[in-house]
């Protein structure tokens, strides 16, 4: 049967797994900053998601885990994929976020948004649209 017409399957975005140290204590800062609720797992594994229970994070503990340079550098762990945030208020969002324990990027790029470093290293972006 020819790819056209075989029916296509439906795609629905799920979640997003992180690997890190330990994690139960990235699920605790992503929660907490995020204003979501943990999830069962288990076996070095941790979960929150969204008040509606539609979109979740889930972290993978790796005992071999690097964490990523950023701005990324030649000969060092290289980011694979970043997580973006948009906020209805910049300066109060970036604000929470490191009350939660993340830092702010030594290197900054746009006006509109702000790169920020959870604490095991994974860059993200908090971005007002």
């Amino acid at each position: 049967m020819k790819e056209e017409n075989a029916k296509k399957p439906v795609f629905s975005f799920d979640s997003v797994v992180i690997d890190c140290k330990d994690a139960d204590s990235l699920a605790e800062f992503y929660a907490k900053m995020l204003g979501w609720r943990r999830c069962p797992a288990g076996n070095g594994w941790a979960a929150i998601s969204n008040p509606n229970g539609t979109m979740y994070l889930y972290f993978q503990t790796e005992p071999n885990y690097e964490p990523p340079v950023w701005p990324a550098k030649p000969g060092y762990q290289q980011m694979m994929i970043h997580l973006d945030f948009d906020v209805d208020d910049l300066d109060a969002a970036v604000a929470h976020a490191i009350s939660c324990g993340a830092r702010l990027a030594d290197t900054q790029y746009l006006d509109n948004v702000r790169v920020c470093i959870d604490p095991e290293g994974h860059p993200f972006c908090i971005c007002k649209h």
